[in-house]
């Protein structure tokens, strides 16, 4: 794996850990913030063939 797709997957990660929080905290702001951030990281993986799974919110 290569330090972009390692650092793209570790992005997703976060991100998703930050939405997860956001909606437990009722935070619906930051919580559309993260999902936007998501579905951007996302679009970048689709168009860089990096295979993303499970890990989509």
């Amino acid at each position: 794996m290569d330090a972009f797709t390692a650092g793209l997957l570790h992005r997703i990660k976060a991100a998703q850990s930050d939405l997860t929080r956001a909606r437990e905290t009722g935070d619906d702001f930051l919580a559309d913030v993260e999902q936007a951030e998501l579905d951007d990281l996302h679009r970048l993986a689709a168009e860089h063939g990096v295979e993303v799974g499970a890990t989509r919110a």
